[in-house]
């Protein structure tokens, strides 16, 4: 069996955490002092772009022996595992999303199907692919009113629940649309298939990702400050075009979300190899096993208890709150991993996966 990278449940558990800040804070409320906006904001798209390529990252993981050694066994039996995983990902996601809108895990449920169409592919299709996705949404958006089924003063969308919508809410203007947030699945699985364990590989990666990040971010907010002149709704319309929002998703969202994804993984896996026996590097690795548990638990247990104790508020607390509410949550499930995982293999939502994949 082969050793864990350490460094990638880091990284997962850092995503996860980041994740549930952005969450708490879009739903419990954001309004308040300035520097925790604008320090959380840094969260913003990115957590989740850091989830989806570790995803990818993890596919590959579990794939690159048997297609080194051209098993066709073992990939027949990854493939229907990856498919079976897909659609358990996609029927969770659905089964809550009357109460979490912004689920990610149906998304990713069709981001694993269409990364296992490319499951034997080299890695320069791999790459291409991703960056056909990315590009491609353009031109979908030229085409298709990104607006259409939004109401985004309250962020319901009006027709989901028809044909129509459900698609276009799918591959097109959710919050996480296929197109292109693949394209993060697909960069993933092309990093996963890269010599990880490799300290040259990883720093050279952590250097040219984050020099990548700095580059986008500084050139983006240079030009938007530069075209705009000053005038307010210029600088909202710019911000749209050539900002680093998630939503849309645009091509220099996506490039700047793949840059600081490579960059915190790079990171994490650098600083877990030289500090694996550190208490605080264990107790995050034995978190990112629990990944997905801690999603779904962040939804279901942490918004929920908030929903039952005080529903009149939710919308309306102080970002400071959201903020706060959301570390003691974060702490709350680095302490349930490392217990759990002292008598256990794996967490709640990952057994069921388990029990079901078989």
């Amino acid at each position: 069996m082969k050793e864990r990278i350490i460094g990638i449940d880091v990284a997962r558990s850092i995503a996860v955490i980041g994740m549930i800040i952005v969450n708490f804070k879009i739903v419990l409320g954001e309004n308040g002092l300035n520097w925790v906006r604008s320090v959380t904001s840094v969260f913003d798209g990115k957590a989740a772009a850091t989830f989806v390529v570790l995803a990818g990252i993890g596919l590959a993981l579990t794939t690159n022996s048997a297609l080194r050694n051209n098993d066709r066994q073992k990939l027949r039996i990854a493939r229907i595992k990856i498919a079976k995983r897909a659609l358990f990902l996609f029927i969770v996601g659905l089964s809550y999303i009357v109460i979490w809108p912004a689920d990610i895990l149906h998304f990713y449920g069709v981001y694993m199907l269409i990364t296992l169409l490319l499951l034997s592919s080299n890695e320069k299709t791999i790459l291409i692919s991703a960056i056909v996705v990315i590009l491609l949404y353009p031109l979908l958006i030229s085409l298709i009113n990104y607006k259409t089924g939004w109401n985004f003063d309250t962020f319901e969308y009006l027709d989901f629940w028809t044909f129509n919508g459900f698609f276009r809410n799918l591959f097109f203007n959710g919050f996480h649309p296929v197109i292109p947030w693949t394209a993060f699945m697909l960069f993933g699985f092309w990093f996963g298939k890269q010599d990880m364990k490799n300290d040259r590989f990883i720093k050279k990666a952590f250097l040219i990702s984050s020099i990548t990040f700095v580059v986008i971010q500084l050139l983006s907010q240079l030009t938007i400050s530069f075209l705009s002149e000053g005038n307010k709704q210029t600088t909202t319309e710019l911000i749209e075009i050539i900002g680093t929002n998630p939503m849309p998703p645009l091509p220099i969202y996506m490039f700047n979300g793949i840059a600081i994804s490579i960059s915190i993984i790079s990171a994490c896996i650098i600083i877990g190899k030289k500090f694996s026996t550190s208490k605080v590097i264990l107790a995050l690795h034995k978190t990112g096993k629990l990944a997905l548990t801690f999603y779904v638990a962040h939804v279901i247990i942490g918004m929920g208890v908030i929903e039952i104790i005080i529903p009149e508020k939710i919308g309306d607390f102080r970002i400071e709150f959201s903020v706060v509410y959301a570390l003691i949550f974060s702490i709350a499930c680095i302490l349930f991993a490392n217990y759990w995982l002292k008598s256990k293999k794996n967490g709640p939502v990952e057994w069921v996966l388990k029990k079901i994949l078989g």
